[in-house]
């Protein structure tokens, strides 16, 4: 018998059906070993030795290893096929021959699958070999060049510049790609530009519509017709003369499929068409991987293994025919210049295993497997065959001109079964005209002049910034998910609506960075080592001699900012986004001086939590701030926040923090550190918050009065759940937020008494009582969480959109049960008798509580 080491539990339950009860599968928990946060990890004074120390949550699991190894002496190491699951390997050898575990006599063996299936995990064992020590070396190289960089520079960082987290070898380089894009942004101007669209008839009677592309017989670019008059001017040169038909080509053309998944671009599918981030894909595609169900999903590799093509080809002509399928299976050659990353693409490992046959309970990993089958039979069916229509108008005279375009698809090919998805939208003219030849008159329905403006560059998305990561050249596979995550939980970046917006903070570390430690920011640079690092992995180059030649002059970069002051670094960031953050005024004034005093120049200044903003400094004279990228209209809440007025002395602040806006008494002091502050409740405007509003919110809880049954205080306030009641320790939730500041005794005691003490929640009040069930039992009409219904014993009948909750009557609420009863399989209900009316139930008003 043999212990087999993978990475996770998932994979372990997976393999361990394939090899039996003749090994004993265990899960190392991903890496064992780390270098330790401290100074002296890595020392570069001896050859970048590294201290290694087993993590906490790791011990008991080398140990589990190390107590298999006693019974079975055969250790075989099967993570995953890629430069850390070498490296996670290597730690394991290394740790367990550090605890005697592994014998010199004990056989390790080093076992490689790109799929967890039967064929392929029996395959893999018979072909074992050794620990690649290049590819190891690789990952040491990584590992020392991120810790070098990571504890040197962020010190920097934490001393220079208050509030940043941390500097990262890749991360920073990233969140430079960010913040330049925001600087872009903020920089763009608009420009006016406008179109002219005529709207046609062919002798036959059929509309289309067609664009102006030449005036005065000069072929229009983009911006000729810059302003309202030259579009009216060129609108009533096509209006004043007749149209005709100059040419008519149509041209045939195709389209062929993307090619199969790998890392970088099933990130960036799962983006555009689900809004997963890189992170959660990875997590989704590992699992599938690990059940599996996909082949290894870390991958540069675009490539398929030869029966997977031929399995993928038999699919398409039994599902779709003979047609779909092209005369010779389409091959794809990879990109990446490390083989180390270019394994097999990410494909599912049986092509027969359609999504609706695979029965994936997880709809994440439902959604992503069906984008991977579907993505793998397409890059192997036939092109879609287009006709692509062209037809150029023009007046007799030439002195107009206008163009048609459509197209239509005569076969959909590979378009049956999968489209990639698009970044920005085009228009691909996805539409048919209609027949028409050279000379035939048009007849003018409408000439329409439309206005346009230059757009300014799109914010990156996770998919977006993925790929221009993977143009750069900057980071990996491995890493795309985690440098994006990091730069989002260091507070770095934000995501609104699945785009990444730079912060204040992740702003000013960029422009310190760029300012202070150029080299290692550039985007060649840092493609430059990750090709250095591909050259170790691929036994070209010594990672010693790479981590020698970076460290030789980053170290004396950082030596050169000791004597930095923190005023220095805030002056040189403040000249350096000068143009962003003072742009030029309308009036021609001085863009630096304070608009609300106009006596202070304003400057860059730091917040105690870390970001930044425009403040005058006439401080404590004037108070005038803005945020970062903000103008001088914007609310004056960075810094120390927007005055509203004063209070017993104190003065109250509209504030922004890091959970959103707030107000706050006073300020913080050695005596009081943190003064009271309170959230603005959700649906409240800032622009709304005066100094009235303030007040209310500060003074919360508020207290209402003493229980009529105890004589222990009730109080209203706004808690992490919303607004409430409270009484001793029973809360209970208000269902508006202003209630809080009206509610009285009686329905403060009428809130709490809905709500029980523990166990399920009160039942609800009706809307409406209508009267007795011929059967016996109450009916009544009910508040649902998918509209209001008739209730009556155990059937619920929802009311028509129609029908008002007060306009029911009996009659209708017995049809209505009737008509629910028929389709629960039970016995119709008999029609209503005459029966003396029972005086309603007067209305509640209580509401259950949430």
């Amino acid at each position: 018998m043999a212990v087999v080491v993978v990475e996770s539990p998932a994979k372990a339950k997976t393999i361990n059906k394939y090899l039996g009860s003749d090994h004993t599968v265990l899960a190392s928990y991903g890496h064992v070993r780390d270098l330790p946060p401290k100074d002296g990890s890595v020392d570069p004074d001896h050859e970048f030795a590294m201290q290694w120390e087993v993590a906490s949550d790791s011990r008991k699991h080398v140990k589990a290893i190390a107590d298999a190894l006693k019974d079975d002496p055969e250790l075989i190491l099967a993570t995953d096929p890629d430069r850390e699951g070498e490296a996670i390997s290597w730690h394991l050898t290394e740790a367990l021959a550090k605890s005697r575990a592994l014998k010199k006599d004990t056989p390790v063996k080093r076992v490689v699958f790109n799929a967890i299936t039967k064929s392929a995990v029996t395959d893999a064992m018979k072909n074992p070999r050794e620990v690649d020590m290049p590819l190891v070396h690789a990952y040491l190289a990584r590992r020392a060049l991120d810790y070098l960089v990571g504890f040197n520079l962020s010190p920097v960082l934490w001393r220079k510049l208050p509030g940043a987290k941390s500097a990262g070898r890749v991360q920073s380089v990233c969140l430079r790609l960010i913040v330049e894009r925001e600087m872009e942004i903020e920089a763009f101007r608009a420009k006016e530009y406008w179109s002219v669209t005529a709207g046609l008839t062919t002798p036959r009677g059929q509309e289309f519509s067609a664009k102006l592309v030449s005036l005065g017989g000069k072929r229009l670019d983009k911006f000729d017709i810059a302003t309202s008059e030259s579009a009216e001017i060129a609108v009533q040169a096509v209006q004043s003369r007749s149209l005709s038909v100059d040419s008519v080509e149509a041209k045939p053309a195709s389209r062929n499929p993307s090619a199969p998944f790998m890392t970088s671009t099933l990130q960036q599918e799962a983006s555009r068409k689900f809004g997963m981030g890189a992170k959660q894909c990875m997590s989704t595609a590992q699992r599938l991987y690990e059940a599996g169900y996909i082949t290894y999903m870390r991958t540069d590799g675009i490539d398929m293994a030869p029966e997977a093509v031929m399995a993928a080809r038999d699919v398409i002509k039994d599902r779709y025919g003979a047609d779909y399928v092209p005369k010779s299976p389409r091959m794809y050659k990879n990109k990446a210049k490390n083989a180390q990353e270019a394994h097999e693409c990410i494909r599912p490992t049986d092509m027969a295993s359609s999504p609706d046959k695979l029965k994936i309970s997880d709809s994440d990993q439902r959604k992503l497997y069906d984008l991977i089958w579907k993505r793998t039979i397409a890059c192997q069916m036939e092109a879609a065959r287009l006709e692509r229509t062209t037809v150029e108008i023009g007046s007799r005279d030439k002195q107009v001109g206008l163009r048609a375009t459509g197209q239509v698809v005569l076969f959909d090919g590979f378009l049956k079964v999968y489209e990639e998805g698009r970044d920005d939208v085009v228009d691909d003219d996805d539409k048919r005209l209609p027949q028409m030849s050279e000379g035939d008159a048009l007849d003018k329905r409408s000439v329409t002049p439309e206005q346009h403006f230059t757009q300014p560059p799109p914010r990156y998305t996770e998919a977006t910034l993925v790929k221009k990561m993977e143009e750069l050249g900057i980071g990996r596979p491995s890493t795309y998910a985690s440098i994006i995550t990091t730069i989002q939980d260091r507070g770095y970046v934000t995501k609104d609506k699945n785009r990444l917006i730079a912060a204040d903070k992740g702003r000013l570390v960029t422009i310190f960075l760029v300012n202070y430690f150029r080299r290692y920011l550039e985007y060649d640079f840092t493609a430059d080592l990750e090709a250095q690092l591909d050259d170790v992995s691929a036994g070209d180059r010594d990672y010693r001699e790479v981590l020698d030649r970076f460290w030789r002059d980053f170290s004396a970069a950082i030596a050169e900012t000791s004597d930095l002051r923190i005023t220095e670094v805030l002056e040189k960031i403040d000249e350096v986004l000068a143009p962003h953050l003072y742009p030029p005024r309308e009036d021609g004034s001085d863009p630096r001086v304070c608009p609300k005093c106009g006596a202070g120049r304003l400057n860059l200044k730091t917040a105690r939590s870390g970001g930044a903003f425009i403040g005058c400094n006439n401080y404590p004279e004037c108070r005038y701030t803005r945020p970062l990228g903000g103008d001088e209209g914007d609310a004056e809440l960075a810094g120390d926040g927007k005055l509203l007025g004063h209070d017993q002395g104190d003065p109250i602040t509209l504030r922004t923090g890091r959970f959103g806006p707030y107000v706050q008494r006073g300020e913080a002091t050695e005596d009081v550190p943190k003064p009271p502050r309170a959230s603005l409740p959700k649906g409240w405007d800032i622009d709304s918050i005066d100094l009235e509003r303030a007040l209310m919110l500060l003074s919360l809880p508020r207290p209402i009065g003493p229980h009529p049954e105890d004589g222990e205080l009730i109080e209203a306030g706004i808690g992490r759940y919303g607004p409430y009641v409270k009484h001793g320790r029973k809360y209970a939730n208000l269902p508006e937020v202003d209630e809080v500041f009206t509610i009285g005794m009686n329905r403060a005691v009428e809130v709490l008494a809905s709500k029980p003490t523990r166990g399920r929640a009160a039942a609800a009040a009706p809307l409406k009582t209508l009267g007795e069930h011929p059967d016996g039992g109450e009916i009544a009409v009910m508040k649902g969480r998918y509209g209001p219904y008739v209730k009556w014993d155990k059937i619920n009948a929802t009311l028509p959109k129609e029908l008002e909750p007060e306009d029911v009557t009996l009659d209708q609420a017995l049809e209505l049960i009737a008509a629910k009863a028929a389709t629960k399989g039970k016995k119709k209900t008999p029609a209503r008798k005459t029966a003396a009316k029972k005086p309603a139930a007067k209305k509640k008003t209580a509401k259950a509580a949430k």
